[in-house]
């Protein structure tokens, strides 16, 4: 019910509704109304009531609350399931457990803190409360686990196009799985399966967005899109139109369109080309970046002329 006079107020922004409207619309009573008002009220929605004008909505909370994730989002698939918590271990953990649960493909868990968030190689993911944005992604694709690089490679496209369109900053993209601006770290992502011989039974794809995250509580070397921009940024405004670059690209995937991603990808990296070197299981690779393959393997070419195929591996790129 309180959805339901959130979305009606929402609607009617503009203008006072009064308490026997909402109950006349909504077909309970105008005590009802007053107590779900309360409700809202005690979970941060700003709701001003005027005697003899009723009630308007004034501010939404900076929380991440499903309701209003799912307002007006319009996906088919990305987030028609939301899992969200105030505090978590991580958002892969749980969305892990959800998956051998068979929770449905699209399925979104959130967290305002990780105490165990983490990257890559076994990394801590630095992940403060009220400003960063953590959450997990349930999928089910039908390719093989040497492809699961594609999922990365396409979360990562998706992430640096959200703030290039419509942020305006120049967001590029470090093989194999983070975005970057400038110099400086903005997000992270890690991928992680669950698959057999032939094929994966569903991968969690779980991004990491430093947004309105103070500077001074994550590690040297990355920043935030307020530290960026120079204002604080609507966290569910920006989830929502990610959550729609990520259908729009998953589903190139599911329809066999990997090159396009592969197109879009070189025009946002900043690995291709450059001298690198790579650990890669128990060896060091030093040589030229020259493209990934279909399989979003990484392409580099040594100093003996040999060409090497890597899915996965800690690239640094050398100066």
């Amino acid at each position: 019910m309180e959805k339901k006079i959130i979305e009606f107020l929402k609607e009617n922004k503009e203008n006072f509704i009064s308490g026997e409207e909402i109950s006349r619309k909504l077909k309970v009573s105008r005590t009802a109304v007053w107590k779900h008002i309360q409700n809202l009220k005690e979970n941060g929605y700003e709701i001003v009531a005027q005697p003899h004008y009723g009630y308007r909505l004034m501010g939404i909370p900076d929380k991440l609350l499903p309701d209003e994730i799912s307002y007006r989002l319009k996906t088919k698939l990305m987030g028609k399931r939301i899992f969200s918590y105030v505090t978590t271990s991580s958002t892969n953990d749980v969305a892990y457990s959800l998956g051998e649960q068979s929770m449905p493909e699209g399925t979104l868990v959130l967290s305002e803190k990780q105490t165990k968030g983490r990257g890559r190689m076994g990394r801590q993911w630095a992940s403060p409360p009220k400003g960063g944005l953590y959450f997990s992604l349930i999928l089910r694709p039908k390719i093989t686990p040497t492809e699961a690089g594609k999922i990365t490679l396409m979360a990562s496209i998706c992430i640096a196009k959200v703030l290039r369109d419509n942020y305006e900053v120049e967001a590029v993209i470090k093989w194999p799985n983070d975005v970057y601006v400038g110099r400086d770290k903005i997000c992270g992502i890690l991928t992680e399966m669950n698959a057999e011989q032939d094929g994966i039974k569903f991968i969690i794809l779980g991004i990491g967005i430093n947004l309105n995250t103070d500077i001074s509580k994550l590690p040297k070397g990355s920043t935030s899109l307020k530290d960026i921009t120079k204002q604080n940024v609507n966290r569910i405004q920006f989830l929502q139109k990610l959550l729609r670059e990520l259908e729009l690209y998953y589903m190139k995937i599911k329809n066999l369109k990997f090159e396009e991603i592969i197109t879009d990808w070189r025009d946002l990296s900043i690995t291709l080309g450059r001298r690198i070197k790579v650990k890669w299981r128990s060896s060091l690779i030093e040589g030229q970046a020259m493209d990934i393959d279909i399989s979003g393997a990484l392409i580099v070419r040594d100093d003996f002329g040999f060409f090497h195929h890597i899915l996965s591996g800690d690239v640094t790129i050398m100066k």
